[in-house]
């Protein structure tokens, strides 16, 4: 290795880079505000315009285009000695680049002809050069990779193993930064792109998909997605989801909360004074389906909820952190894991479906536009009531009806083609009594049927979106029943 290039944004590494560069005898080309950095260091270097022979131009537009640079990066070692010889061009052996930071320039408030000027040319031009011909050529974008390279300088050079390695993470560069690109101008003007790219990384094969013959990978370094368990077995497929799921319904809460999942459905929410409380009322609601599930906390984990979980069949814990005790409690279960609740992502929902995907974007917060349409105003108690099953109904598969006091579950029917099966199911499943209960329905009632099983079990107030042909027809029936019903505005269909 006798020649690198070396022309970064971040800065982070280089000068100690380029200062074992030089100290190893590897000659240094270097312009721009990289070359600034080095000549204020003390490390010679050569300018990229005094080797190319061409000035900078264009406000820094063009510097690096030419065949001097390209040609020392492509040229085949063994096969293009010859014209290299005859044009002048000498062989570049390292490369080190990293892009102007388009990413996070479009997050702030530019004009377009302010942010076109970071949209990087020569660097993406540069890389792509040098990982194409990576068995002559190392590539590095990353600092990161920094100490590691020197390291196999010191030993000898680096294998044609190690330059594809830093070759991959080239082309997935390139390719998020023209996502990136490409989708703030398709953005323009229209909320939905016409074209949408998006990359996923940190992928990590599982054990299998949502059933042993199936084959599955997670990929993310954010979010549910980036979580890696502190203990226990790895994560499976069906695990990400649920956990997904617990989280979700979890951020509804403020106060101590529990939430237990099952199949991407809870089974158990309450809240309690304490977290202990919290739990162990989530887990009365169902304890059958709360065997094998997912449970969320939105406290830390200490000994005393540690001993209960360890106590039976618990799959994933999720938590925004765990006492030491409570972990070594935790430990008997070997095999239970346990995560980190991470911060919370505001990225778009994409969905596969054959042959594409579907992508949704929610708000941060949704107002709801709730109304007393019933004769009876409902009672503080059954208002709390209508609010804590109105929080678990939105995060409940389709169609849904949640039976609930203040401050927990007592009835859950989830997943079901008819809303009046829902509310059967929640009523049979329920093991304490529905007397005095709120129930919720993620959408409105068409007939007035499920509002009159959930009276017959005893609720007295209900929930729901309304917009139904037949609204008055159900108010009738609540003014009948003397149910307390309250219309919000908004349907929350979960599929």
């Amino acid at each position: 290795m006798k020649t690198a290039l070396l022309s970064v944004w971040d800065k982070t590494g280089i000068i100690e880079l380029a200062r074992f560069l030089s100290e190893s005898n590897i000659a240094i080309l270097s312009s721009g505000g990289t070359g600034k950095a080095l000549a204020e260091a003390g490390i010679p270097f050569t300018e990229v315009s005094a080797y190319t022979g061409s000035p900078e131009m264009m406000d820094g537009r063009v510097k690096t285009l030419h065949p001097k640079i390209h040609g020392g990066l492509l040229g085949r070692r063994g096969k293009d000695e010859q014209v290299m010889l005859e044009q002048g061009i000498g062989p570049i052996d390292l490369l080190v680049v990293n892009l102007y930071p388009f990413e996070e320039m479009a997050k702030k408030n530019l004009t377009l002809p302010e942010l076109i000027e970071f949209i990087d040319i020569g660097g993406p031009a540069m890389i792509r050069s040098a990982a194409k011909n990576f068995h002559d050529v190392a590539v590095i974008i990353e600092p990161s990779d920094y100490p590691k390279i020197m390291k196999q300088i010191k030993e000898g050079g680096l294998s044609e193993q190690d330059r594809l390695y830093l070759a991959r993470k080239v082309f997935a560069r390139t390719a998020s930064y023209d996502a990136a690109i490409s989708n703030y101008l398709y953005r323009i003007d229209q909320e939905f792109p016409e074209v949408y790219t998006f990359q996923l990384k940190n992928g990590r094969e599982l054990r299998y998909g949502e059933n042993p013959h199936q084959k599955a990978a997670v990929y993310g370094n954010s979010g549910i997605a980036g979580q890696i368990s502190l203990q226990g077995k790895q994560m499976s497929y069906n695990n990400y989801l649920d956990a997904d799921a617990a989280t979700a319904l979890l951020r509804e809460f403020d106060t101590p909360a529990a939430v237990i999942v099952k199949h991407n459905n809870p089974c158990g929410a309450a809240t309690g004074d304490a977290l202990l409380s919290a739990y162990l009322r989530a887990r009365d609601t169902d304890p059958v389906s709360a065997y094998g599930s997912v449970v969320a906390l939105n406290r830390v984990v200490e000994d005393d909820v540690a001993e209960e979980l360890a106590s039976t069949f618990v799959e994933v814990v999720i938590a925004p952190g765990y006492t030491d005790s409570a972990r070594e409690i935790m430990k008997r279960k070997e095999n239970m894991r346990m995560l980190v609740i991470p911060e919370i992502e505001h990225a778009p929902y994409v969905r596969s479906i054959s042959g594409g995907a579907l992508i949704q974007v929610s708000p941060e917060s949704i107002t709801d536009n709730w109304s007393v349409v019933s004769e009876r105003e409902p009672t503080a108690g059954e208002f709390d009531a209508m609010k804590m099953a109105w929080k678990v109904c939105q995060h409940t598969k389709s169609n849904t009806m949640i039976f609930a006091d203040a401050t927990a579950t007592i009835g859950i029917g989830a997943g079901q083609m008819s809303r009046v099966d829902a509310a059967k199911i929640a009523v049979d499943k329920a093991l304490f009594s529905l007397e005095g209960t709120a129930v919720a329905s993620d959408a409105f009632l068409p007939f007035p049927d499920a509002l009159e099983e959930a009276a017959k079990a005893g609720a007295t107030a209900l929930i729901q979106p309304g917009g139904s042909i037949r609204d008055q027809e159900v108010i009738d029936a609540a003014n009948r029943l003397n149910i307390a019903m309250i219309f919000t505005g908004v349907r929350h269909f979960r599929h």
